[in-house]
């Protein structure tokens, strides 16, 4: 059974770092594309950051130099290290996983909350 487990996120303050991390299991990790995506109430999910399987990385421009995606392949987990922190950063962090030909699978989800 596929399963990504996010955690990490909390209520911090502005100006601060947070370090999100996913954990997968039941799916073949090597190889595969992942990223962290937020989501906002009322607002579609938009993707924050990217890694290809063979580690080429995208970032959005509003997080770009603050935020960093980074994966450990050997313990199947995936990272984004969020730094200077800012209240438009407020949302419902997403690990997304896609192993190679098959589906995307998404966590659960964690809340960060920037307080300004």
């Amino acid at each position: 059974q596929v399963q990504l487990m996010d955690s990490g996120g909390v209520l911090v303050q502005a100006a601060g770092s947070l370090r999100l991390s996913c954990a997968a299991s039941g799916l073949v990790f090597s190889g595969s594309d992942m990223g962290w995506y937020r989501q906002v109430p009322g607002k579609q999910r938009e993707s924050v950051a990217t890694m290809t399987s063979d580690g080429r990385t995208n970032t959005a421009d509003s997080v770009k130099g603050r935020f960093t995606i980074s994966r450990d392949i050997a313990k199947k987990m995936v990272y984004l290290q969020m730094n200077n922190l800012k209240p438009e950063d407020t949302a419902v962090y997403y690990c997304n996983v896609r192993p190679p030909y098959a589906r995307a699978y998404w966590g659960q989800g964690t809340q960060v909350t920037v307080s300004s």
